[in-house]
């Protein structure tokens, strides 16, 4: 889920507050992360009328956050403000919901404006070996495809959209191209790892015009379901079984033979002892 915000808003709302959190929010609380996207814009923000984030640089990613569910009035200047009494952008009333994860955006439209968005970070529980890719259009380009070994998993990503695929934990080579194309590549190739339980979140930002189309990566961990630990491997490929050879299996029925004939053997000799001393 997105929700489109006035121009910046989410740059002023990720550092009003405390301290870093975990992932995971308290049921009345809310996680925030912010990523700075537009290029070459260094500003401050203030939230509530109070400098929050002085001299925030583009490309910079930061949070996230644990903050009380609210609305919080944020306004962005620029970088030698004095104060908030001027804004280029806002003020701007930013709501957040209890239990929810946020990820709010600062980038370029499609056709190089400044604008922001507020994304929901999907947390819901991934299969065990699993990880979550969620690919997000922040870049003044047109709609774009994502491949990975050739083949496009991503198709026509449209400026501010996002999609996302739970796949084998793996190291994922992907390039971005025209939608509709194989080559020439947009942007990379380059290696991402999608770990097991975590929702790794790829951003394509920055100007296609402007030659500064840039990648930037998120992680969003605590997913895990049960069993987890499944192994994973690289270049796409997940460590699996073939079909019909329960390896796995056995391997998990093996150690709890094992862990039980230990068991009893300590029993014996605690026994053995026992009636020894008497």
């Amino acid at each position: 889920m997105k929700k489109i915000i006035a121009a910046g808003v989410g740059v002023g709302a990720l550092l009003a507050f405390g301290a870093i959190a975990p992932a995971n929010a308290a049921d009345d609380n809310a996680m925030l992360s912010v990523l700075h996207g537009v290029p070459g814009l260094t500003v401050d923000v203030y939230v509530n009328d109070e400098l929050k984030i002085d001299d925030f640089e583009p490309g910079d990613l930061a949070g996230p956050l644990e903050l009380p569910a609210g609305t919080y009035t944020v306004a962005i200047t620029a970088s030698d403000a004095a104060d908030a009494s001027s804004p280029a952008i806002g003020p701007v009333d930013l709501p957040l919901e209890a239990g929810m994860n946020y990820t709010a955006v600062a980038h370029l439209t499609e056709a190089g404006e400044p604008t922001a968005t507020l994304f929901t970070n999907d947390t819901s529980q991934i299969a065990a070996g699993q990880g979550r890719l969620t690919v997000r259009h922040v870049a003044a380009a047109p709609a774009v495809d994502v491949l990975a070994g050739g083949s496009a998993v991503v198709s026509n990503l449209a400026n501010p959209d996002e999609q996302k695929l739970d796949i084998p934990a793996s190291v994922v080579s992907a390039t971005i191209v025209a939608a509709g194309t194989t080559e020439p590549a947009v942007l990379g190739p380059a290696d991402v790892d999608v770990a097991e339980g975590v929702n790794t979140i790829v951003y394509a930002w920055g100007s296609l015009a402007d030659d500064n189309l840039a990648l930037a990566v998120q992680t969003v961990s605590g997913m895990h379901s049960t069993p987890d630990g499944v192994p994973a491997g690289s270049a796409g490929l997940a460590a699996t079984n073939a079909p019909g050879s329960g390896t796995g299996t056995w391997a998990v029925i093996g150690g709890a033979i094992l862990a039980a004939l230990a068991l009893g053997f300590a029993l014996l000799r605690r026994r053995g002892a026992a009636e020894s001393e008497r």
